[in-house]
């Protein structure tokens, strides 16, 4: 169905929905699959914007020497953010992007972010408001100017932070400091794109000399004067809830301040991180093991047909052909448990002094942890700061943050502040990991083997369901959990008949956001399946794609992606070296249409990715070297989640807790040549982060067929 695309504020986004669950449960059509379908399309179409009504005072301090410390509300996690953000700021404000700090805006400091740093919108997100905001604070300038020289508005020009009438100059820096009160004018008219200096230009990152020098930039460099370090136990095994402790032993240990037993957790302040992790280990912990899991009894409950199902995507009576067996092409996909692996580990520096707390943190949910902290402690959240630092890693690990409630228990205890971070084994035993799942999809050619019918069913573990993220009042509504079945829907709308269905399964482990959440499962069984289809018809995968997409204006930017990647990767290479083949997928995420080919090979038993094209159409580029270093990343991590990784539950314990044992792509399996195209179409830019991690599953997998003959059905391969 052709469908504008919509537009809606994160804080809007949120009240809408509640409004919008309070109005089907008062109507009575709670169950109603027209309506959840409804909300399934709204979810995978939304466009997620800022809320712009914000002083850009807040955003944007001009100092003395006529620099900007632009305070922004999204965290850097290395995904270039800070990098394009700054761009868009430097081209409004009219100064040179040297002018520009950036800084991460704290809850004490700063514009709030009410939602996250995730799901690819941190630059689409703030595209519209972050220039209003810079074109807004320009003109207050202009404006004090006028007052100060007594000079027409209209007369002044500005040029690099400096305004002028032609005879006479003064600096942004030399404005600020005769400005009292500030009057707000209307929005002024946003510049042309052909106008901006910095826009679309591959300007470097701003982050990249503090990663090189190692400067102390992350949360767990964090220090505050006086520190005592932190160490919390946490369960091993699944389904564990925290008893009571024996502590005698440990207050008995070198070095410790406090063993602090709460309702929920026992933990250890120590004068070194070294003396807390060691009392921590002599700590007798009585837990409550509701059950001794194993592997088999989670792959038995994610299975489609186990759970809750909940149709998000219908058009015209697939599931009436296909209930005819005859002819009906079938096959199934899984995918496994897997950590989030990021190089930081979790935790806080904490200090809880009176009826104040400050917390410093790597954390993607600045607002919901100041709030989490405060309802924990009996605070009021305006005295409660968090302030974040750049992330070793996010991946949607860093939106579940109790650990900054934890380390402000222990500073509370001991009236000092704490260091308190995870350690390498509970990191990966204590994840929210990515869910295992399971797919089951059927289809029907018609008599030209085009396809008359097709099915996509998807069991899967939550995602966003049981996070801060998504209000608890929503999940009756939707009932699919809204990231498990992220790209689980069908692409291809030219089919006369098609239809998703999810089914939620409630796991015994924290499952939740992983980078591009339900993503690279659903397109690995979906468009291995796609490829499936077009072997049958005997067409070619790429044509076969292309002659089933709507002309609408999503389909025109998939078709053009396809294309693009297609003719860049050299699809159908007759001259490709012997031992080597060529796959093909593609996806839509975050608005974003993405297309991948592959060339792979078969080396001692095992794949061999020789080199990646991947055509991308984000909108409106803001720096071309940012979204080309995250197609690299999201196509290496994909890679190694498609390839490598898998968790596993043995004797009620998730396994393996250390690299190594835990495998993931390393440099030599990268890709010696990862080509990336930027197909530039819309007046807006979309998400990028998450995209291209999409397709690479399938890719390698339908590549890995056209050279063995062998259907990859499993992840990891």
């Amino acid at each position: 169905m052709n469908k504008q695309k919509r537009k809606i504020s994160r804080r809007g986004f949120l009240i809408k929905s509640a409004i919008g669950v309070g109005v089907m449960l008062g109507v009575g059509y709670i169950g109603c699959n027209p309506l959840r379908r409804t909300a399934a399309g709204y979810f995978d179409e939304v466009d997620l914007t800022y809320n712009n009504k914000f002083d850009p005072n807040v955003w944007f301090e001009v100092t003395a020497d006529n620099q900007i410390i632009f305070h922004c509300p999204k965290v850097e996690m290395g995904q270039g953010a800070f990098t394009g953000l700054s761009q868009i700021a430097a081209d409004e404000l009219e100064v040179n992007i040297e002018r520009i700090k950036i800084v991460h805006a704290s809850t004490a400091n700063g514009p709030i972010d009410p939602f996250s740093t995730g799901g690819s919108t941190s630059i689409s997100g703030l595209w519209q408001p972050l220039r209003e905001l810079g074109a807004t604070m320009r003109e207050m300038l202009k404006n004090e100017v006028s007052n100060i020289l007594g000079i027409p508005i209209t007369s002044l020009k500005v040029k690099n932070g400096v305004i002028s009438d032609g005879s006479q100059s003064i600096t942004y820096g030399e404005v600020v400091q005769q400005v009292k009160k500030w009057s707000f004018p209307n929005p002024p008219p946003l510049k042309a794109l052909k106008d901006y200096k910095y826009i679309g230009k591959p300007i470097p990152r701003v982050d990249l000399k503090p990663k090189v020098m190692g400067d102390p930039i992350f949360g767990l460099d964090a220090a505050m004067p006086d520190m005592l370090y932190g160490a919390v136990v946490r369960p091993s095994m699944v389904d564990a809830t925290f008893q009571s402790a024996k502590t005698e032993k440990a207050e008995k240990m070198p070095g410790v301040v406090k063993v602090v037993v709460e309702k929920d957790f026992v933990g250890v302040v120590a004068k070194s991180r070294t003396e807390a992790h060691n009392a921590k280990r002599v700590l007798e912990v009585k837990w409550d093991i509701a059950k001794v899991w194993q592997q088999k009894e989670i792959e038995d409950m994610i299975k489609v047909g186990e759970g809750n199902p909940v149709e998000i995507q219908k058009q015209g009576n697939a599931k009436r052909i296909l209930d005819d067996e005859e002819g009906v092409i079938k096959a199934e996909f899984t995918s496994p448990i897997a950590a989030h692996a990021h190089l930081e580990p979790n935790g806080a520096v904490a200090y809880v002094e009176g009826d104040k707390a400050t917390i410093i943190m790597s954390t993607q949910v600045v607002s919901i942890t100041r709030d989490e902290v405060a309802d924990k402690l009996g605070l009021k959240a305006e005295n409660v700061e968090i302030k974040p630092t750049y992330l070793g890693g996010g991946f949607g690990r860093r939106l579940h943050t109790p650990n900054a409630m934890q380390a402000a228990i222990l500073s509370k205890a001991v009236g000092k502040p704490v260091h308190c971070f995870f350690d390498r084994k509970e990191e990966f035993q204590n994840d929210t990991f990515r869910p295992p799942t399971h797919h089951v999809l059927k289809a029907k050619l018609d008599k030209e083997g085009m396809i008359e019918a097709i099915e996509h069913n998807v069991s899967s573990g939550d995602v966003a369901f049981g996070s801060a993220l998504v209000p608890n009042a929503i999940i009756p509504v939707i009932g699919a959990d809204v990231g498990a079945w992220r790209g689980g829907m069908i692409l291809y709308r030219k089919i006369p008949n098609f239809r998703a269905v999810s089914w939620r399964v409630e796991l015994p482990f924290a499952t939740s956001w992983w980078r591009s959440l339900g993503l690279l499962a659903n397109t690995f069984a979906i468009e291995s399946f796609i490829d499936e289809l077009a072997t049958k018809a005997g067409k070619d995968p790429v044509q076969y794609r292309l002659d089933q997409i709507l002309d609408d204006e999503r389909g025109k930017r998939l078709k053009g992606v396809i294309e693009a990647a297609a003719k860049k990767g050299g699809w159908n290479n007759k001259s490709l070296s012997k031992g080597r083949a060529m796959g093909f997928a593609c996806s839509v995420d975050a608005n974003t249409p993405c297309a991948q080919v592959v060339e792979v090979s078969i080396e001692n038993k095992q794949i061999k990715v020789h080199k990646v094209t991947c055509a991308i159409d984000p909108g409106i580029v803001i720096n071309p070297d940012g979204v080309k270093a995250q197609c690299e990343g999201a196509i290496i991590m994909g890679m190694s989640g498609a390839m490598f990784e898998k968790m596993e539950v043995k004797d009620g314990t998730i396994l393996p807790t250390n690299y190594g044992a835990y495998k993931i792509a390393l440099m030599r399996h990268a890709p010696k040549d990862i080509d990336v195209v930027l197909v530039e179409s819309g007046g807006k830019p979309s998400g990028v982060g998450e995209p291209p991690l999409g397709p690479i599953g399938a890719a390698i997998a339908n590549a890995v067929f056209k050279l063995t003959g062998q259907r990859l059905r499993s992840m990891p391969f």
